[in-house]
């Protein structure tokens, strides 16, 4: 007799591939927290600008960022629309929220809460997915993977928050992403299971290219929110018009450079790729480095919108060009995810903020940021220059 089919209710939670594969609205709502942890941590680099407190920085913006890295893969594989993998956003939700109180503190009195929920997020997800999809072996064992990953790195991040302190923590925290990052970079292999097979890392272009595309719009706003919160009433009205005016135009420069054919094709490059889970396997950390370029770069605009005048100290001058630097470094990585090529204008770039930061140090923080401002604009230009006229450009990703 054939098999009946399963109720609907009683149906895994994966998702149907005739199904619509736009971003909920739930999705959306979900990012919400992640402006205000965004703009936390760039908060916090400013707070103490040295090369400690910028580790810190970025560990924090490591883990905030794999918690939407790995909830948005799981939005991708699951159906959004069912009831448990809406609640399963909103725990994750919760949880980002917990952690992103933690942000100012996590370094001192709130290691446990910043590194515990963290761990909760991760290995709670598996918990409640493992039994939600029982009856679809492959992605009952897939969720069985990487469960026992983020336990392995569960340790270190426990160890760091419960036992150790300043730079004990910084080594131990850095050590515990390393283990996250790099088994999804291996597709978690596991003893008997092996690793994720790439049949089961197949992506969704349409779904995962929107959603990269929305994260990167909340970091700009977080370069948004400073530009608009942090305006100095202290200084001359035109030395406040010209750092607002550099912010803004320098945020602009930033989208105005994601998007430009990469940013548009995105969807096309994974559709058209010969193996779609190539993407799956960079996307992550080309456009985290896109967004702490971005969210760095933002760190700039707070200092330089509270200090347009006098003297550039070293660090600041490292915020406030290296921000641009990193944007750019990621947008080239990510320019080769699509065209399998890399503009000269990307490194030039680079070599251009390089090269001006020595100048820098004998300007005011407005003049070195206008001198990054400059750079993002003849990088666009270059960008508007070599396309204009010619047919649109097909995307290319590596085989």
């Amino acid at each position: 007799m054939p098999t009946a089919a399963p109720e609907p209710g009683r149906r895994p939670p994966v998702r149907d591939p005739e199904a619509p594969r736009r971003v909920t609205l739930l999705e959306l709502f979900f990012d919400l927290v992640y402006v205000a942890a965004l703009a936390l941590i760039s908060r916090h680099l400013v707070g103490s600008v040295t090369w400690e407190r910028a580790a810190e920085s970025l560990v924090m913006l490591m883990a905030i960022w794999w918690t939407w890295a790995i909830t948005t893969l799981v939005t991708d594989i699951y159906d959004p629309q069912r009831t448990e993998i809406k609640l399963l956003i909103v725990a994750v939700m919760f949880g980002a929220l917990l952690m992103t109180t933690a942000i100012p503190e996590a370094f001192s009195s709130r290691g446990l809460v910043f590194a515990g929920t963290y761990v909760a997020i991760h290995l709670g997800r598996g918990l409640f997915l493992m039994p939600a999809v029982r009856r679809h072996p492959q992605s009952n064992q897939r969720a069985l993977r990487i469960f026992v990953w983020f336990a392995v790195s569960a340790v270190p991040w426990l160890v760091g928050a419960l036992a150790a302190h300043g730079t004990a923590r910084l080594l131990l925290w850095f050590g515990a992403l390393a283990i996250d990052y790099l088994g999804f970079r291996l597709a978690y292999p596991v003893p008997v299971l092996g690793a994720v097979p790439d049949s089961q890392r197949n992506v969704t272009a349409e779904h995962l290219s929107e959603r990269y595309q929305q994260f990167f719009i909340i970091a700009l706003g977080d370069a948004v929110l400073v530009a608009g919160t942090v305006f100095s009433l202290h200084h001359s009205e035109v030395e406040n018009l010209a750092a607002f005016t550099v912010a803004f135009a320098t945020t602009l420069l930033l989208w105005r450079i994601y998007v430009h054919k990469s940013g548009e094709l995105l969807p096309h490059a994974i559709a058209r790729a010969a193996q779609p889970s190539r993407f799956l396997n960079t996307a992550p950390y080309t456009h985290l480095m896109m967004v702490a370029g971005v969210v760095t770069t933002a760190a700039g605009f707070d200092l330089v919108l509270l200090e347009p005048t006098g003297h550039t100290p070293p660090a600041w001058l490292a915020v406030i060009l290296g921000g641009p630097a990193l944007f750019l470094t990621g947008r080239a990585a990510f320019e080769y995810e699509v065209f399998s090529r890399v503009s000269s204008s990307r490194p030039g770039g680079v070599l251009a903020l390089l090269t001006i930061a020595p100048a820098g140090l004998f300007l005011a923080p407005v003049y070195a940021s206008a001198g990054a401002m400059l750079v993002l604009a003849g990088v666009a230009s270059a960008d508007y220059r070599r396309s204009r006229g010619r047919p649109p450009e097909e995307p290319m990703p590596p085989h």
